[in-house]
């Protein structure tokens, strides 16, 4: 008989940046192949709702953690909530989405974005892929974006954040794959989420890219995870992020900030 997921990843898994939205999938999809959760989000609200109907739907054991992942003491903060679990798999998902032009973006909003997009992965992966080496099973998936391939108008902090996600998933991947510790980016294109719908202008949902539901996104990354270090899930924009690959640079540059250009900045509160 195979080794279930749970066998593989279990029996614990820790979501962060898991109140809603893709974090929220990602709990359930966890769920379902009955890991335990940590669930880390600084929307304690939120989180609770999301914990609370996870736990309902799925009967797994859920702890909430209502943690600012940018604080300067993440690790002495978030240890009292993982020193008794075994954590098989992370998933790196929280990300500040800052859309502006970057000469907008303040230096603490710049800061947040490298405390939270950068620094906190590597930190949690730093502490808690050792037990996972030790045990000889676990996985690690970072979630980045088609926005950190090209460099395009308003993305500029947070694509290169994307960018970091991508590369530090690949050197772990290759560091990693012969302790049995799997490391896996995933690269969504546009996604129906909170931030997502935040940056769409009102009188035009999207841009003509093709658009992902949470559950698909979630759903082609497990199956890609032990299986391949970066996955872009939906054909379409696999498709996509090939063919803007084969332009030179420019021409590359030029066409995603044409579109992103259009996003509507949200990096301060709407009125």
């Amino acid at each position: 008989m195979g080794a279930t997921f749970a066998d593989r990843y279990g029996p614990c898994g820790l979501v962060a940046g898991a109140a809603v939205g893709l974090g929220a999938e990602w709990a359930r999809q966890l769920a379902a192949r009955r890991l335990d959760l940590v669930l880390i989000d600084r929307n304690g609200d939120l989180l609770d709702v999301t914990a609370h109907e996870v736990e309902t739907a799925y009967g797994v054991a859920v702890r909430r953690v209502s943690l600012d992942l940018a604080r300067a003491d993440l690790l002495e903060a978030l240890r009292p909530h993982v020193v008794d679990r075994e954590i098989g798999l992370v998933v790196y998902n929280a990300a500040i989405g800052s859309v502006a032009p970057f000469l907008e973006l303040d230096a603490a909003q710049i800061q947040s974005i490298l405390d939270v997009n950068c620094r906190a992965p590597l930190l949690l992966a730093h502490a808690l892929l050792p037990a996972m080496v030790r045990r000889g099973r676990g996985g690690l998936i970072l979630m980045s974006s088609l926005s950190g391939n090209i460099g395009s108008a308003q993305l500029a902090a947070y694509a290169a954040s994307k960018a970091f996600a991508l590369v530090a998933a690949d050197a772990l991947w290759a560091e990693l794959r012969e302790c049995g510790v799997d490391v896996l980016a995933v690269q969504p294109g546009s996604t129906r989420t909170p931030g997502w719908l935040s940056s769409q202008p009102a009188e035009n949902e999207g841009s003509g890219l093709p658009v992902m539901e949470p559950a698909d996104v979630v759903r082609e990354a497990l199956a890609a995870l032990g299986v391949e270090p970066v996955v872009v899930p939906g054909e379409l924009n696999r498709q996509g992020a090939a063919a803007l690959a084969s332009l030179p640079r420019r021409q590359a540059i030029e066409l995603m900030s044409a579109v992103t250009g259009q996003l509507v900045p949200n990096h301060r509160p709407r009125r």
